[in-house]
């Protein structure tokens, strides 16, 4: 499904430049549950934004699905973002000032999905996240567990095959974080890809295969 090959990432920083990832090859296959860990700084973020089209690699390419989306314009790359992946990330970023369900509706409106049915799905999903009660709560009545449980169901709104997660559990409270690892494996259960950035050795545990990254480079490789 994914491919990076000879991946680099590198930025001017004054007079210097730094170096965030090099050389970096992966394959991530249809189905799979892949945990990218490493210490804060190594280029595991890095890895993801450029994964998730959210960044371009300096040199080197990203293949999705067989093609090279280093040669795809920028509306071709949102597009793949709104419809094929879906994000989480540690802070949540939902709009605050929007109940859970405007929140969860947002991707299918930018999709086009007509209101009445947007709304239907974003209660199904909430629902099915164990949120069916909080439909009209906004972020600020909710904990941080059942924030990222808005932003799970918000990530998966458009049906995507690929699911990005930076950090997800990283605001959360041991019974938070549990409720949250088990959404992530129902997810791939569901039969979608998932790749999750972590330095949390629990849900590190949980995913079919680990990459470790260091200092920009992937280290290691483990099933």
């Amino acid at each position: 499904m994914l491919r990076l090959r000879d991946v680099w990432r590198s930025y001017r920083v004054g007079d210097s430049e730094v170096v965030a990832l090099r050389e970096v090859n992966l394959d991530v296959g249809d189905g799979e549950f892949l945990a990218i860990v490493g210490p804060s700084g190594s280029g595991k973020s890095t890895m993801l934004q450029i994964i998730g089209l959210l960044d371009r690699p300096s040199r080197g390419a990203v293949e999705l699905d067989g093609r090279d989306v280093g040669t795809l314009s920028d509306g071709e790359r949102t597009w793949i973002r709104l419809h094929t992946l879906g994000f989480v990330f540690q802070r949540f970023h939902l709009l605050h000032d929007l109940t859970a369900i405007e929140n969860v509706a947002l991707p299918l409106e930018a999709a086009g999905v007509g209101a009445v049915e947007r709304y239907r799905r974003a209660a199904v999903l909430l629902e099915s996240v164990g949120l069916g009660s909080r439909l009209t709560f906004q972020p600020a009545q909710l904990s941080g567990g059942q924030r990222q449980r808005v932003a799970v169901a918000r990530a998966l709104a458009n049906e995507p095959r690929l699911i990005l997660a930076d950090e997800p559990t990283g605001e959360l409270h041991s019974d938070d974080k549990a409720r949250v690892i088990e959404l992530f494996q129902q997810i791939h259960r569901a039969g979608r890809t998932v790749v999750v950035v972590t330095h949390d050795p629990e849900v590190a545990a949980v995913a079919r295969r680990q990459i470790e990254i260091r200092d920009g480079q992937i280290k290691e490789s483990s099933p």
